[in-house]
């Protein structure tokens, strides 16, 4: 028997009810702070987010802007091409500048 009273003599006093309200109001600053600092995250992780599809966007975007501007490059480098050939100089030259070949007499050869 008497170890049943020892047993319960270690058993621990219910607190008092203002001592609980108490230590509950004492955390309350640092759940709020918790609180706080875990909206300010979930803030931060949803603009990055949004941040980051935007900028896929953008990028996108300018692929098919370079892609446009490089088919407009290939078709200007063909029309450059076509219009160098010495057939299509020669035809603007006789038609449309009123040139011709020289004569023998018109060549004057330089030493």
């Amino acid at each position: 028997m008497a170890q049943a009273r020892t047993e319960f003599s270690k058993v621990a006093a219910p607190r008092k009810l203002e001592e609980m309200y108490a230590q509950r109001g004492d955390l309350f600053p640092y759940l709020l702070a918790v609180l706080v600092l875990l909206t300010l995250v979930s803030v931060f992780h949803v603009w990055s987010r949004v941040r980051v599809v935007d900028l896929n966007l953008e990028v996108a975007e300018v692929a098919r802007q370079l892609k446009v501007a490089q088919e407009e490059q290939n078709r200007l480098k063909l029309e450059v091409a076509s219009l160098k050939t010495p057939a299509r100089i020669e035809a603007v030259a006789k038609g449309e500048l009123g040139m011709a070949l020289p004569t023998d007499q018109q060549v004057v050869v330089v030493k």
